[in-house]
């Protein structure tokens, strides 16, 4: 463990974005993290994991510490011949995890496949796609007090999971550091999640009547890859804003004036109208700032064309915020943190 000096960030944002830490470090272990921790003089440190649900504008004039926790573990006490327990350390690639599910026929993430990221972010973002998530399979986490640096497990109802968001993004922002993260998971009669989005003309293209888990993940991840840019090669942070819920008045005043308008039910009055639709219609799907764009298959998706700063990114997504909320009167708010 070596902290180190001015280090360019570009390698852990998926935006590429080319800011600089004053100091940095990558712990790879619990003992590590509660010693870096305890550390003076560096100021409040900042942590990344996986960087896909960041946008960096500035320098970081702290300690940047990259949390590089790996493992995966099976909770034995916790298991049983219908569910397993795994316990994943924060710094497992999300993506990696799940292909270790689906190639061991573990039922639950199979919809959550080629998300970007880590596993430790997954619960302060309540990530989800396709009709699922990840409070679907959470059953609980570890999390390091960043104070007394003492280790605590979060329950499901304790983490209040909503829509893109927790307790982790709100009452206990910043208090916490997610060390693992363990999921409950089918190991048989796995519930199969085919009604939302492409899945089931994706499957039924491919002659397939009767997926399982492994069938709907290679769907998923068709899907993702034909409209998503891979950050390796265009960098982006995948969905930048969140698909706005309106109540069902808001809703049929919008729908008068734009009978088209997609939207999904998601309780009782409430009604989820696809944040990428309402972009795409303000005229900004493809479109480029310089190297800040939005992507010309997904307009949810803010992209770095190669040398775009933050700033010129979070500049572009509030034109675009700007935009929609003056032809909808509907205002989508950022899924990624931007500092």
């Amino acid at each position: 463990m070596e902290i180190q000096e001015h280090i360019s960030l570009s390698a852990y944002n998926t935006f590429g974005i080319d800011v600089k830490a004053r100091y940095f470090v990558s712990v790879t272990t619990l003992d590590e993290l509660q010693a870096v921790l305890a550390l003076e003089g560096y100021g409040k440190p900042f942590v990344i994991g996986g960087g896909s649900n960041m946008l960096l504008t500035q320098d970081i004039d702290c300690l940047v510490i990259h949390l590089n926790l790996k493992g995966i573990t099976i909770i034995s006490p916790l298991s049983s011949e219908q569910t397993v327990v795994l316990e994943v350390a924060a710094g497992e690639n999300w993506h990696e995890f799940v292909m270790y599910c689906v190639d061991r026929d573990y039922g639950g993430v199979e919809n959550l496949s080629l998300i970007p990221g880590n596993v430790g972010t997954s619960p302060i973002q309540n990530i989800g796609a396709y009709g699922v998530e990840l409070k679907d399979v959470f059953h609980s986490c570890l999390a390091l007090d960043r104070t007394t640096l003492q280790l605590r497990e979060f329950t499901l109802n304790e983490c209040a999971f909503g829509y893109r968001d927790s307790v982790f993004k709100n009452e206990l922002k910043d208090q916490y550091i997610i060390t693992a993260v363990r999921f409950a998971l089918s190991r048989k009669d796995h519930k199969i999640q085919t009604t939302y989005g492409a899945i089931a003309d994706t499957l039924a293209a491919a002659h397939i009547t009767s997926p399982g888990i492994k069938e709907v993940s290679k769907a998923v991840i068709a899907i993702r890859q034909s409209k998503l840019p891979d950050p390796a090669v265009l960098g982006n942070s995948g969905s930048f804003f969140k698909n706005p819920v309106v109540d069902q008045t808001t809703f049929d005043t919008l729908s008068a004036s734009f009978p088209d308008v997609p939207f999904y039910p998601v309780g009782q009055n409430k009604i989820k109208i696809p944040a990428g639709w309402l972009i795409e219609q303000a005229g900004f799907k493809g479109k480029r700032f310089g190297d800040a764009g939005v992507h010309d298959k997904q307009a949810l998706v803010l992209v770095n064309h190669g040398n775009a700063s933050g700033q010129e990114i979070w500049e572009l997504a509030l034109k675009i915020q700007a935009k929609v909320a003056s032809i909808f009167g509907i205002t989508i708010i950022p899924e990624v943190n931007v500092f």
